[in-house]
């Protein structure tokens, strides 16, 4: 058992707030000592360790550790390291600081014990990445940062409803499987299934990550949804409304993407729809589902950071992300259009590449439980991401009608970033073995079978064919300049109506009651002016001295009144006494 505080995310957290001290090349040192530090730590970690801490009379545990955590602790260590490197050459403290804390935060979350620390991290992961979107400095940023903290404060109340409720009702804060079997269960549910994106609760994500700078949307594409997805197999595996979320998700995503002309919002809604897959893995719950979402996880990290890192080169290097303005870039990125070949053949699950040996996992386990609706969306989704991202983005983007534009490479530094990534999906591609080690469960599934690779490559030949067949006879839509609605216009327009109503209601009831009072305070005023003040003040007090005084005090009193009221002063006492009165009136009224 460990009891100390040096744990990966903190070893983040706490170094990122010495990163401002640091320049030039020595920055540049100490930016990338701290993710090999966390990693060394998590690599000396074995199952079963704990880090117990005692908080306002609670025991948090901060390093609950398994094969579930270790496998996205690794993925995730890995991802600050190459992340950190593709962001080197960027001089902005804000942003250095911001996604040191956000992977630190997100390490935290996936080695909490107990939902308290959950929730702390995951409020810490919450915010730090709100300014990764705010960091471009821009108005659309500012405006997507604005929506995305209302999406995720939303998310955390769920979260901190949820964990009060199932605390209350089994009387343990323990962070474990739990079920969808009561209120507070189904609460934490929707905060997390907020944070993974899940169908209709997804559109914050393509909403905000393309107005990150080219740098930290590659941060943003690695963790939050990734860290949801490892809650939702640690606490509700074997749900079956994921299954159903799944099958939306890796559907509805494909539209957009095909109709986008953004390339990075192309690629959120890419990795909407391979989430999708890890939904559908989580809801079927057998060992090998599990494992092929859980590999999936892994490996969508990985592809998706290479392509979003492209992606970030081209629009640092061309200050544009439109496809329709984009073309021809390969002849002077040559490197670049390799990594996001490389990416493009991972997410389309070609044979070699990452994505066939985990998505396959997850199709193949579909089969095996002899589900006839589920399994054909999973092979159309398969088929579909060859049109969005294996085909569309990287010919739009580097062959396709020359645009002209001749952008030299991205710095040293993005381009080994970038090559490390490729590598390691290349790596995983053909040796699965290496991440079949790491997953929860047993694994004896052999993807280079006859069977498996002859299918995908069935499935990816029909998706090409589908594609030639949609450009042959014009069923392809023309890439154009244009907004594609999604469902926040729903909630939007709800939103807006919502303000207006409030405004209309609780404004004019304040506005009701301010006039209330300034006619209050119009007669008031009017009153005194009728009857003197000096008048007011002795029959008040004389009715005062009246009903308490009587005899020789009652006429000294009178004498003592007359005499102050001729000099022009009165009581002490009665001064404090019409205050009060003054007060109690207003405290009333109001």
């Amino acid at each position: 058992m460990i009891t100390n505080l040096c744990t990966p995310g903190i070893i983040l957290i706490l170094g990122s707030l010495l990163v401002p001290y640091f320049q030039g090349r020595a920055k540049w040192v100490y930016l990338m000592l701290l993710p090999l530090a966390a990693g060394a730590v998590l690599l000396s970690w074995t199952p079963d360790t704990s880090n117990i801490v005692r908080f306002w009379g609670y025991e948090l545990n901060l390093s609950r550790v398994d094969k579930l955590s270790l496998v996205f602790g690794y993925v995730f260590c890995i991802m600050t390291l190459v992340s950190v490197l593709f962001a080197l050459h960027v001089r902005d403290n804000l942003q250095h600081v911001a996604s040191l804390i956000y992977a630190g935060s997100t390490l935290g979350v996936v080695f909490a014990g107990d939902f308290l620390t959950l929730y702390i991290f995951w409020e810490i992961m919450a915010v730090s990445s709100v300014f990764l979107i705010l960091a471009s400095r821009s108005r659309q940023a500012k405006d997507a940062g604005f929506r995305y903290v209302l999406m995720h404060i939303f998310g955390g109340l769920l979260l901190l409803a949820g964990i009060v409720l199932y605390a209350q009702e089994t009387g343990s804060l323990e962070f474990a499987q739990i079920g969808l079997n009561g209120a507070g269960s189904w609460l934490i549910f929707l905060g997390i299934a907020l944070n993974a994106a899940a169908v209709p609760l997804h559109a914050w994500l393509p909403d905000a990550y393309p107005m990150g700078t080219p740098t930290s949307t590659v941060f943003l594409s690695a963790f939050t949804t990734k860290s949801a997805v490892y809650l939702l197999a640690r606490c509700f595996p074997g749900a079956e409304i994921l299954i159903w979320v799944g099958a939306v998700m890796v559907v509805v995503p494909i539209v957009y993407a095909f109709l986008e002309n953004d390339i990075r919002r192309l690629l959120a809604y890419s990795l909407l729809n391979q989430a999708g897959f890890m939904f559908c893995g989580i809801g079927i719950g057998t060992a090998l589902a599990l494992n092929g979402a859980i590999a999936h996880a892994f490996c969508c990290v990985l592809y998706m950071a290479v392509l979003f890192m492209a992606a970030g080169v081209v629009l640092d290097r061309t200050g544009t992300a439109r496809i329709t303005e984009l073309g021809g870039l390969y002849k002077s990125m040559p490197a670049t259009c390799i990594f996001c070949i490389i990416g493009a053949a991972s997410i389309s699950a070609f044979p070699m590449f990452s994505g066939f040996v985990s998505k396959s996992m997850v199709i193949s386990a579909a089969g095996h439980e002899h589900m006839a609706v589920l399994w054909p969306f999973l092979q159309l989704a398969s088929a579909g991401a060859v049109f969005h991202a294996g085909v569309k983005l990287p010919y739009a983007t580097f062959f396709g009608t020359d645009s002209g534009l001749r952008p030299r490479e991205g710095s040293w530094n993005m381009q080994i970033a970038m090559g490390l990534t490729a590598f390691l999906c290349v790596f995983i591609g053909v040796f699965p073995g290496w991440l079949y080690v790491m997953l929860p469960f047993s694994v004896d599934y052999v993807p280079y079978t006859g069977a498996h690779v002859l299918q995908q490559l069935q499935l990816l030949g029909f998706g090409g064919l589908g594609l030639y067949a949609a450009l042959h006879f014009g069923l392809y839509p023309a890439e154009a300049r244009s907004i594609n609605l999604d469902v926040d216009w729903v909630y939007r327009k709800l939103g807006s109506a919502a303000c207006s109503f409030l405004d209309w209601s609780l404004n004019g009831v304040n506005a009701l009651a301010e006039e209330g009072m300034r006619a209050f305070a119009r007669g008031l005023g009017r009153a005194v002016q009728a009857f003197p003040v000096s008048f007011l003040m002795f029959f008040g007090v004389n009715i005062w001295l009246l009903m308490g005084l009587t005899g020789r005090k009652l006429e000294m009193k009178k004498r003592m009144l007359v005499r102050d009221m001729r000099a022009g002063t009165m009581p002490i006492g009665f001064g404090a006494g019409i205050a009060t009165l003054f007060i109690f009136v207003v405290y009333i009224m109001t």
